[in-house]
């Protein structure tokens, strides 16, 4: 497997998959380094797309893994290299968030991220608010 900022090439996979982001955003995003890419051999499996809280703190937008490819720890794999990268630019606390109503909260506290708040939108469930010091 490798995880690896995304290219120009990698575009259109993103694009195609990613119904959570304005399609103007993803180039922007892809030049800033704010995308990563996860291949198996030649193959994308996923991405995992960031941008800042409050413009100073890293926050994980969007983790996608392949169905065919989950269960395996890719997942926990991405999220320590980009925490290792948040590090190294000298960051100390990232965040992330994910709905209640999904097992995906199980799988951040597990990597060691804590409850931080939540927001409530109408029409949607709880958004858990969830940090991690680095």
């Amino acid at each position: 497997m490798i995880i690896k900022y995304a290219t120009d090439n990698d575009y259109t996979y993103i694009l195609e998959r990613d119904k959570h982001i304005v399609e103007e955003l993803i180039k922007r995003k892809i030049d800033n380094q704010e995308i990563l890419i996860i291949r198996d051999f030649d193959t994308n499996i996923g991405w995992m797309r960031f941008g800042y809280f409050w413009d100073n703190t890293p926050f994980m937008n969007m983790l996608w893994i392949n169905e065919s490819h989950r269960g395996k720890g890719i997942g926990k794999q991405v999220v320590l290299e980009w925490e290792k990268i948040m590090r190294d630019r000298g960051f100390k606390l990232v965040m992330t968030s994910t709905l209640s109503n999904e097992d995906a909260q199980h799988f951040y506290r597990k990597m060691g991220y804590r409850d931080a708040g939540c927001l409530l939108l109408e029409n949607e469930p709880l958004e858990v608010i969830l940090t991690k010091k680095l």
